[in-house]
């Protein structure tokens, strides 16, 4: 069994969801037999966090993520990608309303679909988040976080609510590949 151990820490954006799907595919031309994304992030862009997450779970091989340290907004959902989830002692996820930046000038019918894909973005966030913490002791109203009050996270508290299944600090197995990316 090869384990492949990618450190992602940086922002989610168009470079580091490249850099994360091309050390991915390495390590599966490489023939990893498992994948252990450490992950440290204060999220980023939807899309890219999104596509990630779709890309992870399409994979052939068991992808188990860990929070390192801090797993916020985007980061979540790519954190969720794993089979198996686990984080730092010392840890937080943090859950909050979503925001764009807009530059320039925008008229109203950009100004609308900016509003229909944020709701879009809510919607499908929200999904994901129960899908994969379905079953949980202490489930999170994601909806709730997502539109008005910010949600942090401990390590117990994210083991209730589903989004980990286990507080552990791995090592690092002396065999294992490892790459790291970041911003």
């Amino acid at each position: 069994m090869t384990t492949h151990i990618i450190h992602f820490t940086g922002p989610i954006n168009s470079s580091t969801c490249g850099q994360l799907i091309n050390k991915c595919s390495q390590a599966i031309k490489q023939d990893a037999s498992e994948l252990t994304i450490k992950i440290a992030t204060m999220g980023g862009e939807c899309s890219y966090g999104f596509s990630l997450y779709n890309f992870l779970v399409s994979l052939p091989v068991p992808v188990n993520t860990h929070n390192l340290g801090t797993v916020e907004s985007m980061g979540n959902i790519i954190f969720l990608a794993g089979q198996r989830r686990t984080a730092c002692q010392h840890s937080k996820f943090l859950f909050h309303p979503f925001h764009w930046t807009i530059h320039g000038s925008v008229d109203h019918a950009r100004m609308s679909e900016y509003a229909m894909s944020l709701d879009f973005d809510r919607v499908l966030y929200a999904r994901i988040v129960a899908e994969r913490t379905l079953g949980a002791m202490d489930p999170l109203d994601v909806s709730q976080y997502l539109t008005a009050d910010s949600k942090i996270l401990t390590p117990d508290e994210a083991l209730a609510a589903g989004l980990i299944h286990a507080v552990e600090d791995p090592g690092m197995p002396a065999d294992a590949t490892s790459w790291s990316i970041h911003s």
